[in-house]
């Protein structure tokens, strides 16, 4: 439309129509011919209509938003406001941040989803002493315990991993405190769970602001801000029309994905039964805002079938999906521009701000139990360097694996032209105090079967320094006391004293000629100080001192053969190595422990004998597909009694064929190889991975002197069927050696 001119009617009085109006005619003139032109130039009334975005919540079904933003910006369809709730929330804060649609496309189809739906950092991250804690038979979730009472968590997850995420795509925003100050103007919608109120996010802290729209109750622990908790804004405003329209927009495209509801006969899962929740606590306040709508707004539902809450895996289909339902709905012609098609599109945002700002000053804002220099000792960011966001990511995961804290998460302040990073920890509201329990099952089915059962208690946090306490009782075939303080000698726990106590009692079988002659039950009882130094998180170095009492009982055999009494003190060397990014089915790095050993008349033993052994694997993937390469040796110097000093080998993986624990010798050398495949990819952590595969193992273990046995370099393999319980990996298999031992394995516990 063309601009109007404004004309004025100049009024002239009847004085100054002589010669005063000849003085002013030059001026008279001039003004007469500008007027016009200055009405021209007026600003006028935008005739546009202001267009808002409304994006519902709906888990793995909301990245069908992202292909409804594809052809916004195609269509050069201008948002001037989005509103979003829950996973709508995720997508429009970012899009209104500045991303494009095929930025977020790509962050969608790229994300690692189980990894950033749990807590657990990756391990590669965590710190050493925390892996250790894998390689037990213990299972993986734990009781919590605060103040000498049993403590449980306000959800399954904390949102760790999501909170990093989102701070991490969101670090350019956080000097906008105001989201009307965002390249398009946001809201976010949460839900107060004291009162049931809808919660409006129009400034804050916009990574805050997300995280608390989408915590979904149960599922993620609730967000506490203002002496409010707020949880999922799906429970109260799932579709925040009314929070768009508020925003000054004429029109609204809405974007509903909510999920139809399931037969009975449908449901066959926890996550089953959690998308049908979620569902119906929406149906009634997404019906109210739909209501609502107009026949100039665009109500778009795109068809995701059988896409689940859950569904993450099917990201390239629900964003299909979004994709199509724009694109056959008939207003789309009344809100696109298409004379404008080489424009940026619908994201009002141009090029975002700098992610990696210089970081001048570093500030710990710490709730936990250990000082701030612990948690400063752990962050690798330089004062006057630029931001790292992924050294930082993998810091916040190896300060949150220390078992200290229920979240940490870090933030940008931009103080004139001074930059801070600002690290906040949120001490463990369920206690740092953990009670592990345990159970380890081995069935041959042909009668041979044994079991431990156990558990643990480790008190985290004793002094500012970071100490622990760790205690560990066994019963069954393999019983054992055990108990160590851990006391770090300095902030960033490199130096380490820890003494302890030890019991163990445990069956040594004799074999010679490769068949059993005698079992022994062996016990020890003992105390000693390790002093040693972590080697970031991937190693540990131990020199120990320690003195034993021990016998070894005849238990099957000769009973005319006397018990073996004897007294050991030794000298040991211990170190370790770990990369591997799963303890039990590994698709990536390596492990290797050494232990030397020496037992010395000097300090109380009753004769001198080395040993020596090394462990060493490396693990390879591609797809589905995995490999283990491993090397392992025993060596005993000296003559030395058998009872006293044999490495306990058999069993699936470790010379299979014979029983589990069947092979006792002082000498032993395996090469071996495991493969796997995994059965049922998937995106959800709740899902228990299923595994195919089977071992390769060649070597020997055999005697020195006149105690026999000698099993000559022999092959062996299995095949095996793994799944990753909550309770630990359980392993059916059958293997078999060129001896002509065969067995049926069930193992619940760690093997390999």
């Amino acid at each position: 439309m063309e601009p109007k001119s404004v004309y004025y009617a100049a009024s002239i009085p009847h004085h100054c129509q002589t010669s005063g109006l000849t003085m002013f005619r030059p001026a008279l003139f001039l003004l007469l011919i500008l007027l016009p032109l200055l009405g021209a130039a007026q600003p006028m009334p935008s005739t546009e209509l202001r267009t808002g975005l409304v994006l519902s919540g709906g888990g793995a079904r909301g990245l069908a938003h992202i292909g409804v933003l594809k052809q916004i910006e195609k269509m050069d369809i201008q948002i001037h406001a989005i509103a979003g709730t829950s996973m709508g929330a995720v997508i429009g804060g970012l899009y209104a941040a500045g991303y494009s649609a095929d930025e977020l496309e790509r962050i969608a189809l790229e994300m690692d989803w189980p990894a950033t739906l749990s807590d657990a950092p990756q391990r590669e991250d965590v710190p050493f002493r925390r892996k250790q804690d894998d390689r037990d038979f213990l299972v993986k979730q734990r009781l919590s315990f605060k103040n000498g009472k049993l403590s449980f968590p306000l959800g399954l997850l904390q949102g760790q991993n999501l909170g990093l995420a989102l701070e991490s795509l969101l670090v350019h925003t956080n000097d906008i405190d105001d989201f009307d100050r965002l390249p398009i103007p946001f809201r976010a919608v949460a839900t107060d769970i004291a009162t049931g109120e809808a919660v409006v996010f129009d400034h804050g802290h916009l990574p805050q602001a997300i995280r608390a729209s989408i915590a979904l109750p149960g599922f993620f622990a609730p967000v506490s801000l203002d002496g409010r908790m707020l949880v999922d804004g799906v429970l109260s405003k799932n579709l925040p029309v009314d929070v768009a329209r508020e925003m000054g927009v004429d029109r609204v495209i809405v974007v509903d994905i909510a999920t139809p509801l399931k037969p009975a006969s449908d449901m066959h899962s926890i996550l089953d039964v959690m998308d049908q929740t979620t569902t119906l606590l929406t149906r009634h306040n997404t019906q109210e805002q739909l209501a609502t709508l107009t026949e100039a707004d665009m109500l778009l539902q795109p068809e995701l079938g059988a896409i689940a809450f859950s569904s993450f895996a099917e990201a390239p289909q629900a964003i299909a999906a979004g994709e199509q339902s724009i694109a056959e709905s008939p207003l789309l012609s009344a809100y696109a521009q298409p004379e404008t098609a080489g424009r940026s599109g619908g994201n009002l945002a141009r090029q975002r701000p700098q992610r990696q700002p210089i970081i001048h000053e570093i500030r710990v804002v710490n709730s936990g139990k250990v000082a701030d220099a612990v948690v400063r000792s752990m962050v690798r960011q330089e004062a006057g360097e630029p931001l790292n966001t992924d050294h930082l990511a993998k810091d916040m995961g190896t300060i949150y694996g220390t078992d200290y804290f229920s979240q940490v998460n870090y933030e940008i302040l931009h103080e004139g032209e001074q930059n801070t990073l600002l690290i906040r920890t949120h001490g463990r509201q369920t206690g740092t105090d953990f009670l592990r329990l345990g159970l380890n099952l081995v069935d041959d089915f042909e009668g041979g079967s044994q079991f431990t059962i156990g558990a643990s208690f480790r008190v985290n946090g004793v002094n500012p320094l970071g100490a622990e306490w760790l205690t560990r009782l066994q019963l069954g075939e393999h019983q054992q006391f055990y108990s160590e303080f851990y006391q770090p000698l300095d902030y960033g726990s490199r130096y380490f004293v820890a003494p302890f106590v030890d019991a163990e009692a445990r069956n040594v079988e004799v074999i010679m000629d490769n068949d059993p002659v005698a079992d022994y039950r062996q016990q020890r009882y003992g105390a000693g100080i390790n002093f040693g130094r972590q080697i970031a998180n991937n190693g540990e170095v131990r020199f120990g001192l320690s003195r034993y009492d021990g016998e070894s009982e005849i238990r099957v055999g000769d009973p005319e053969q006397p018990t073996l009494k004897f007294n050991e003190a030794f000298y040991t060397l211990q170190i370790d190595r770990d990369t591997l990014d799963n303890v039990n089915f590994p698709r990536s790095g390596d492990a290797a422990r050494i232990i030397w050993r020496q037992s010395e008349p000097d300090l109380g033993a009753d004769e001198r004998y080395q040993q020596l052994e090394v462990r060493a694997s490396r693990a390879f993937a591609r797809g589905p597909h995995s490999l283990q390469l491993g090397g392992f040796l025993g060596r005993t110097n000296d003559d030395v009694d058998v009872a006293q000093s044999s490495f306990i080998l058999g069993g699936m993986g470790e010379f299979s064929g014979f029983r589990e624990n069947g092979l006792a010798g002082q000498n032993y050398n395996l090469a071996r190889a495991i493969y796997y495949r995994r059965l049922n990819p998937s995106s959800m952590p709740l899902t228990i991975p299923m595994y195919l595969g089977g071992t390769l193992e060649y070597g020997r273990v055999y005697n020195r002197g006149h105690n026999g046995l000698d099993t000559g370099y022999i092959g062996a393999g299995s095949l095996l069927l793994g799944m990753d319980t909550f309770l630990g990996p359980l392993f059916l298999g059958i293997g078999a050696n060129e001896e002509g031992e065969s067995a049926i394995y069930m193992n619940l516990g760690q093997t390999f």
